[in-house]
């Protein structure tokens, strides 16, 4: 018997269901697949040889595909990783072949607040350990890879900072002329050091370094990672990683990895890292774990070579999609699909009573801190009001031709009587709704939820893009602050302006896609607003050129690209058993 979700951590109750894991072998075997396309990493984790798989299943025809993305989260996560695997479990109840994606998580929140992103109580992926702590060395290769190009952009500043032209030329060398108050990389880690945001390299003597500021950023934030999601394959990856532009020269001419010729190096790393990570739900169905999260200063997707591989072994394919519709589905919308050419059969929109209660007028809930008291009762109003940024998200999906389901992912402290509020408002919009018990139940608590995506994915849609490419950017921008997040209009400041008119001016740069940064917290660009509120400016203070990945990046409000760790971290918990060797604590 599992253990009881009310009682047990989930760390708890992901070991205590792993010692009952089917084999990674068996999963295979479950799977179809071939002895040499599993690469084994142990008995339950494998990577998978997508190349292989999808090109002997190349005339396969694809099965259903199907996003999971959320309401506006309250800081605490309304858990939309828990509802993709419950949704997979419940599916695999009513005996569907389902596969699930989702993205590996970054160490920075696994050992700050909010945690690993293996799901929760009955619905987790397991083994979580290993899921939680550097799994296969994906994200381990993407740092690896991005601070190479950092020590080749370095040791490049320094050489031509300390030779001649003709010394350079002696060591074959091209003066690039690099611009040390333009670069556009920092160097990366994955934790939440809030202390390395902003810092000063290259002190000491001239063979120490090149003197200037520079910064970390989170691993997950890396332009490697964005290429990672969204790559189609090995060639398509090695030619995006040359176009990745870490700095300018004093002449405003972009300095690319090819430029310093390290981005050969920097693939190199990489190439086992294209291969998606398969794992298992508590209940023993197959999960692909590929690419990272954070949605609000990334792209936030599990990646298109995990879904192209799950829609080949799966009649049903779950992916997730990070945050809010507003941030998560409409960058899966927009620039997931527009590179894959996928198009979805069904989005599931996550809601919880605490989400809805917190839009509705109750106190935000702070991480690290007990729940407010006002959560602990009954208050339809809170639920009724909130669910004006429920059906905010509603419309954002249909607009890409979708008829949503709205999950209602059940806390046992739930009433009633909220529970009937959310539903009929969701109905009155022309939405399926499904209360879902996954996390207290597993599967079997999923099964309303399984059945009307079910229904959903038999249901003709007229899935189209939000914008042609060929939209001006900040027309783009526009629209998405207007017919996404409900702004009156974005505002640029005068250097994104100058970035922006740059970039419409260039043929190759104007044809890139449109990855917003904005918190995730809430509609707007300011996290403490909550609901749908009326009357304001989406303020775009920054532009980023992710020529590589293939996108610009609006960066919307004073968000960092660089979180920081939390009074009360998880990490003050984590801990092992001497005598085991088992890790305890992570969640």
């Amino acid at each position: 018997m599992p253990l009881d979700p009310t009682k047990h951590a989930d760390w708890e109750i992901a070991q205590a269901a792993e010692p009952n894991m089917r084999k990674v072998s068996e999963l295979a075997e479950r799977l179809g697949l071939k002895e040499d396309e599993m690469l084994p990493h142990g008995h339950y984790i494998a990577k998978l040889d997508f190349k292989a798989i999808t090109k002997r299943l190349a005339g396969r025809p694809d099965g259903k595909y199907i996003d999971v993305t959320a309401i506006t989260p309250t800081p605490l996560g309304e858990g939309k990783s828990t509802t993709t695997m419950g949704l997979v479990q419940g599916m695999g109840k009513r005996n569907k072949n389902v596969i699930a994606a989702i993205r590996q998580p970054s160490g920075g929140p696994t050992m700050n607040i909010k945690g690993s992103a293996a799901g929760g109580g009955l619905s987790q992926c397991i083994p979580l350990t290993p899921f939680s702590l550097g799994l296969t060395g994906d994200i381990n290769a993407i740092m690896n890879a991005h601070n190479l190009g950092m020590v080749a952009l370095t040791s490049r500043m320094q050489h031509e900072n300390n030779y001649t032209d003709a010394q350079l030329a002696q060591r074959k060398l091209k003066r690039l002329d690099i611009n040390p108050k333009n670069v556009q990389m920092g160097w990366i880690i994955d934790f939440c050091a809030q202390s390395l945001r902003n810092i000063i390299i290259g002190r000491g003597a001239k063979d120490d370094g090149f003197l200037m500021e520079s910064r970390f950023d989170i691993a997950v934030s890396s332009e490697i990672m964005a290429i990672l999601a969204i790559a189609s394959d090995l060639k398509d990856f090695r030619e995006r990683m040359g176009k990745i532009v870490v700095a300018y020269s004093r002449a405003g001419k972009p300095i690319t990895t090819a430029d310093l010729e390290v981005d050969g190096a920097m693939t190199a790393w990489m190439v086992e890292a294209l291969n998606p990570n398969l794992l298992q739900t508590i209940e023993g169905q197959p999960v692909l774990v590929h690419a990272g999260p954070f949605a609000n200063i990334a792209i936030g997707q599990s990646s298109i070579i995990a879904d192209r591989v799950g829609l080949k072994l799966g009649d049903y394919h779950v992916t997730e999609s990070g945050f809010g519709a507003d941030i998560g589905f409409e960058k899966f919308w927009n620039l997931k699909c527009r590179f894959s050419g996928l198009k979805p059969h069904a989005a599931v929109i996550v809601a919880t009573i605490r989400a809805l209660k917190c839009h509705g007028g109750a106190p935000i809930p702070v991480p690290g801190k007990p729940i407010p008291d006002e959560y602990k009762g009954e208050n339809v109003g809170w639920v009724e009001k909130g669910c004006e940024n429920l059906l905010h998200h509603v419309k954002t999906v249909k607009k890409a031709g979708i008829n949503p389901v709205v999950c209602i992912n059940a806390f046992f402290t739930d009433t009633p009587n909220e529970i009937a509020t959310v539903k009929r408002m969701c109905e009155s919009a022309g939405a399926r709704v499904a209360l879902s018990k996954h996390w207290e139940k597993g599967g079997e608590g999923a099964l309303e939820l399984a059945d009307a995506v079910i229904d959903a994915c038999n249901e003709e849609n007229d899935f189209k893009l939000l914008y042609d490419i060929k939209m001006p950017l900040r027309d783009r921008v526009q629209k998405i602050a207007k017919e996404v997040y409900g702004a009156d209009e974005a505002v640029f400041s005068p250097e994104a302006a100058k970035k922006a008119k740059a970039i419409e001016d260039d043929p190759e740069l104007s044809k890139l896609g449109t990855c917003m940064v904005k918190t995730h917290l809430s509609l707007t660009d300011n996290p403490n607003i909550k609901g749908v509120p009326k009357g304001w400016i989406l303020n775009i203070r920054d532009i980023l050129i992710y020529q590589g990945a293939g996108f610009v990046v609006p960066v919307a409000g004073a968000i960092k690209l660089m979180p920081g760790t939390g009074s009360d971290p998880a990490y003050r918990r984590v801990d092992v058993d001497v005598e085991t060797g088992r890790v305890k604590g992570v969640f």
